[in-house]
């Protein structure tokens, strides 16, 4: 079984987000279940010299941009056992970031195109081709208009990951001949018509073989008016051909018994050294060192989305009813940024809000941690909770999407679950779970049980890769 992922980034060469994480990890995760995955992306002049060095070009073509055509260079690259391809033009990828551009339509209209015409210049024929996210929306239209009538070409089928629908790549409808050289009847409402635009997102979703999301609480959710984008109809005519699977992580790059980045190395049976790392962060954050103090931890981008009204609304009662930390990394919206700067000056050597972004700390941030608050309006899957947990800090999460999923709130009674959640989107029950959340964690038992428990947990991507796997064996078995 042979697949191409074909995506806008992909760690380790380019990653602003979960997307990276997903096409860095998931082919590895596949091959162990015997898939072939080869994985296709832009060649962006970002992307590190020491990956750069050891690509090799295999093939330049010319790819049609509707009614122009443009250079396309190949270049491929085998690393960790994974092949990779790499498509060069400067003129769409000479850029110092991936996204926010103006001609962003045009870029990953190319991105499209280019997937599929380059399979004949490298004589790779995939069995399906699966596109992440509303950049690669448009293959499985571009495939069946332009294609499908090539022998070669006639049997591949099109698997299409929504990572977040409330990014669409919607686009004014004259793209659907400037860019793509398709015919008016694609621009409809059951081909990629969208209020009058052409949106690659719904046309992934319409016309792919199979659709998937990153969690199956997200794949439920989207089919609501709350959280469909206004897509929910789409979605919902897609029946059981939509299916949520819950990302992972890679659980050996982030891994606290080895991780370099770590003052200290601990596991579920040396949990104690984890008290070594709380010291730690909180000595390099300025905090008071203090282990009997709970040390909150919050990592991620600076957006409404990820709730961070809820925690700007209750955080001043929050300082005042309880002896508490908070230690917070992120970036994004400008005012968020200065309203968190504000509160870090409010609340000296007991907030700390450092904006930017730094590997090194957010690690530390998730091992230093004792709980890691993560309230989303939406959570198409989730990484932090992830992370928290691998890392033994205990997640305070709102119940939506993948948090759903990964995130078990604490039963006094039973002693189950991983976690603390609350349901309403609302500063009130957001504060009440915390500062339950804190109650609980001061009942060394309670602490010790749950830690282990987290320590110990599987995040990785095995079950994730086999769901995938049966997904398709299905889709070929038809």
């Amino acid at each position: 079984m042979n697949v191409l992922f074909v995506g806008a980034e992909c760690a380790p060469f380019l990653k602003t987000g979960g997307l990276g994480d997903v096409l860095g990890a998931l082919p590895d995760a596949l091959k162990s279940q015997g898939v072939e995955v080869r994985v296709m992306l832009p060649l962006y002049t970002s992307i590190p010299d020491h990956y750069r060095s050891r690509m090799k070009t295999i093939a330049e073509i010319r790819v049609s941009v509707g009614w122009r055509y443009a250079y396309c260079g190949i270049r491929e690259l085998e690393h960790d056992g994974i092949i990779y391809y790499f498509l060069d033009n400067e003129q769409y990828f000479k850029r110092g970031s991936a996204y926010g551009h103006d001609d962003d339509g045009e870029r990953f209209a190319f991105l499209c195109r280019a997937a599929l015409e380059s399979l004949s210049a490298i004589g790779y024929w995939p069995d399906i081709i699966h596109g992440h996210d509303w950049h690669t929306g448009m293959i499985p239209a571009l495939l069946r208009h332009h294609y499908s009538w090539r022998q070669e070409y006639a049997g591949i089928k099109t698997v299409f990951t929504i990572h977040n629908l409330q990014y669409q790549g919607n686009y004014p409808p004259h793209v659907i001949g400037d860019l793509f050289g398709l015919p008016p009847h694609y621009l409809t409402y059951d081909h990629v018509e969208f209020h009058g635009s052409v949106s690659f997102m719904k046309a992934g979703i319409q016309l792919s073989d199979r659709v998937t999301t990153v969690s199956p609480s997200y794949a439920r959710e989207i089919t609501t008016p709350e959280y469909g984008c206004s897509m929910e109809e789409t979605l919902r005519s897609r029946g059981s051909s939509l299916i949520g699977i819950v990302n992972g992580i890679d659980d050996v790059l982030y891994d606290p018994s080895t991780d370099a980045k770590l003052q200290a190395y601990y596991t579920a049976t040396s949990s104690d050294a984890k008290l070594v790392c709380k010291t730690a962060l909180q000595w390099e954050l300025g905090l008071r060192t203090d282990v009997e103090v709970p040390l909150i931890g919050m990592v991620g981008r600076l957006t409404d989305q990820k709730g961070l009204p809820l925690v700007l609304e209750r955080l001043d009662e929050l300082m005042a009813a309880e002896n508490v930390q908070l230690a917070l990394l992120g970036t994004g919206d400008p005012h968020l940024e200065h309203l968190f700067r504000e509160a870090e000056n409010r609340h000296k050597g007991r907030v700390v809000c450092y904006i930017g972004f730094d590997d090194g700390l957010a690690r530390r941030i998730y091992a230093g941690s004792d709980l890691f608050l993560m309230p989303s309006q939406f959570e198409p899957c989730g990484i932090s909770q992830l992370l928290a947990l691998r890392y033994g800090s205990l997640p305070i999460v709102r119940e939506t999407g993948g948090l759903r999923d990964t995130v078990q709130s604490y039963n006094e009674w039973t002693g189950e679950g991983n976690g603390f959640s609350f349901a309403p989107y609302n500063s009130g029950d957001m504060l009440y779970t915390i500062r339950r959340a804190i109650s609980l964690w001061r009942d060394p038992d309670v602490r010790q049980k749950l830690v282990e428990r987290a320590l110990q947990g599987d995040y990785g991507w095995s079950r994730s890769a086999q769901q995938y796997k049966e997904l398709y064996e299905g889709l070929l078995s038809n």
